[in-house]
């Protein structure tokens, strides 16, 4: 078990307003959201000595983040921005998913480095296609993908959807109750893209198809804004605002799979698995234990490998719990109970953290799960870079 459970916790959130395209630079949303983290804490910025995110700009085939204060905010950037640079005493900038700068900043507390450390993530939408592959040469990988248009993350993660239907099946009818609920979850996310949108199990099959049997309502939607996340020791917590969500274990996977294709079903079953091998030996803990899961959703599918992987259910058998309600609010193991990045809009994992974090401090509102112990937050696909977390009530 990890030494140091529950040690360390999450002390405040803060989100910008997530807009499609803002009229604000991403300097100023990314202040935005530090701020109401702080504000949220009770802290101040110059009791900030530690700052960390990936401040990378995913976007495929084009231009990527290399304007400071415009498409990426780096650390140091902020830092000066919030007026801290002589008091941090690190500086984190992770490579892979943002989540993982979770991680370094939980280890530099630990450490006795930092007290109080900023996570954010950033992100901008750009002008034009998210995912144009806009070069004329293709090398390495792409050589074999991108001639065939198969250069995007939906598609290949149609692939995954279309195997797990054909194996099991299923087809989107039977994911039709899921997402129109999850969209009902949003409406009780003040912070949500999608709030005052519902949708219906109609709306969801006769949505635009993207890569079959990928529909825009099974991608998250791209958005301007930042969530900021403050860390700090559990016993610092207790006398900061609000009550504190204690970071009882985490797991990171480092699992490659066979390659070929960027993402395939059995390795992203694999790659969850191991992450929740490593989240469970670490934490003492079992699905059993979990009150309400928060299952990362870039894509529809990914709420299946990650229910499954995490041993909720067995192989096969998420969508058939998702399509029986057991993931509502009210059920068995409430689902994403924010809306997820689905809902929510795109914010590469923090949306999980941010919703785990209120869950176990009883500050859902109108999504709370009553008397929420634990709850569990994942991030990506399961492979390589992915994360996962499990936060707890305190007391």
């Amino acid at each position: 078990m990890w030494d140091y459970r529950d040690k360390v916790a999450i002390a405040g959130v803060g989100y910008s307003k997530l807009e499609r395209r803002s009229d604000q630079t991403l300097a100023a949303l990314t202040l935005e959201a530090c701020d109401a983290a702080l504000a949220d804490a009770g802290l101040l910025r110059s009791d900030l000595d530690g700052i960390a995110t990936s401040p990378s700009m995913p976007r495929y085939g084009g231009k990527k983040g290399v304007d400071e204060g415009i498409d990426v905010v780096t650390p140091w950037y902020l830092a000066s921005l919030l007026g801290v640079t002589s008091d941090v005493q690190w500086i984190g900038s992770t490579n892979g998913m943002v989540t993982q700068s979770l991680i370094d900043g939980a280890m530099a507390i630990i450490a006795g480095l930092c007290d109080h450390v900023l996570v954010y993530r950033a992100l901008h939408v750009p002008d034009g296609r998210y995912v144009n592959f806009e070069s004329t040469h293709a090398v390495g990988t792409d050589q074999y993908l991108a001639p065939y248009g198969f250069s995007m993350p939906p598609a290949w993660a149609a692939v995954v959807l279309r195997r797990y239907f054909e194996l099991y099946g299923y087809d989107r009818a039977d994911f039709a109750h899921y997402v129109a609920n999850n969209r009902a979850n949003a409406q009780r996310n003040p912070n949500a893209y999608w709030r005052g949108k519902t949708i219906t199990a109609g709306d969801y099959l006769g949505a635009r198809m993207i890569a079959d049997p990928m529909s825009i309502l099974d991608c998250d939607i791209p958005v301007d804004g930042c969530c900021a996340l403050i860390l700090t020791s559990t016993e610092r917590t207790r006398h900061l605002r609000q009550p504190p969500a204690l970071l009882t274990g985490f797991a990171a996977s480092a699992y490659q799979g066979a390659g070929g294709t960027p993402m395939n079903l059995e390795d992203m079953w694999d790659g969850a698995k191991d992450v929740a091998r490593r989240l469970w030996d670490a934490t003492g803990l079992s699905p059993a234990d979990v009150d309400a899961a928060q299952l990362y959703d870039g894509f529809s599918v990914l709420v299946l490998t990650w229910l499954e992987g995490m041993g909720f259910c067995r192989d096969g058998e998420g969508l058939a719990f998702l399509r029986e309600g057991h993931g509502d609010l009210g059920g068995r193991l409430p689902v994403n109970t924010g809306g997820g990045a689905l809902g929510e809009g795109r914010l590469h994992g923090m949306t999980q953290l941010a919703e785990a974090v209120a869950q176990v401090t009883d500050r859902a509102g109108k999504r709370q799960v009553p008397g929420a112990a634990r709850s569990l937050a994942t991030i990506s696909n399961g492979l390589a870079k992915s994360t996962a977390f499990l936060f707890s009530r305190d007391g």
